[in-house]
């Protein structure tokens, strides 16, 4: 599983270096992305939804960071 750490990115780059990343990646490989712009929590399930991948977790930690779990399609 490929693991990105966006902290201190706002909106788009989350979403833009996920699609960047999902990119180059398999159907059904996995990525964890790590964000802290409150925006992600909108900002990548929509992308997911949009473009067909699976959110498989998402969560949001007392430190203020986001951890968004993505299967590529």
């Amino acid at each position: 599983m490929q693991e990105m750490d966006l902290s201190g990115l706002k909106c788009p780059l989350p979403v833009l270096r996920t699609q960047k990343a999902l990119s180059t990646m398999k159907a059904g490989d996995c990525i964890e992305v790590t964000t802290t712009d409150p925006m992600s929590m909108i900002d990548l399930p929509h992308y997911c939804n949009e473009h067909g991948h699976r959110l498989l977790a998402s969560d949001q930690h007392q430190d203020g960071k986001m951890r968004f779990l993505i299967e590529k399609a």
